[in-house]
């Protein structure tokens, strides 16, 4: 096809009405990308679970484990740049004079990723004058390890990595109750102004090791982008 029949078919796929649609770009490359709608993420399930699954139930075991202790999740974990961040003892809540035998050890599982959003098909005149919806969610298991178990921070950053807009979540887990469920986290970018280039996405979940390894277990992290914008 000729390239304003490519053009053509980007606008009969998704509709982009009132979108910026540059004569010189590549019409076929950015049609063959299909930059709306799909995950933009790699990789968005490295645990292999899914969301329409119940977490998986963890027994403990008769025997404790004697071993070194583990503060990293299993799973395969590429497209992800992962960091394990081992936190301190807490003994706040310890009486003074207790003997104490052994006390949880936490630490932090952070996994992120940087999306170059020219790369995956979206062209810099869209993202300046149009600015797309851009739809992030991710789900974590619900579990009563601690009280903070989740984090997610997201940051929309310009050709110079500096930020432009960003979300962050940090929820409190009630812990009176347990369903064994995932939990929703989502946002919704919009109206966030001109020179959006990347998407820096970064999630945590708390893991707890005492005298064997508990983990939190997170599924379907995703960054969409919609051929549709909405006001600020």
């Amino acid at each position: 096809m000729s390239a304003a029949e490519w053009k053509k078919s980007c606008e009969a796929e998704w509709s982009l009405q009132g979108a910026p649609m540059p004569a010189g770009l590549d019409w076929k490359s950015v049609y063959e990308a299909k930059p709306f709608g799909r995950n933009l993420l790699k990789n968005p399930s490295p645990q292999g679970l899914c969301k329409d699954t119940p977490p998986p139930e963890r027994a403990t075991s008769d025997a404790p484990s004697r071993g070194p202790p583990r503060f990293e999740s299993d799973g395969d974990f590429s497209g992800w740049t992962t960091n394990t961040e081992v936190l301190p003892y807490d003994t706040s809540g310890i009486p003074k004079g207790a003997v104490v035998c052994q006390l949880p050890r936490y630490s932090w599982f952070s996994l992120e990723q940087v999306l170059d959003l020219k790369a995956e098909g979206l062209w810099e005149e869209l993202m300046d004058e149009f600015q797309p919806e851009i739809f992030v969610q991710d789900w974590y298991e619900e579990s009563r390890l601690h009280k903070f178990i989740y984090q997610l921070h997201v940051k929309l950053l310009d050709a110079d990595k500096t930020v432009i807009s960003e979300h962050s979540v940090n929820p409190t887990e009630d812990r009176s109750v347990h369903s064994h469920e995932w939990k929703e986290v989502s946002h919704l970018f919009s109206g966030y102004g001109p020179g959006v280039r990347f998407v820096h996405f970064l999630h945590r979940v708390k893991n707890m090791f005492m005298f064997e390894f508990f983990p939190t277990s997170f599924t379907g992290s995703s960054v969409i982008v919609r051929p549709t914008k909405t006001s600020a």
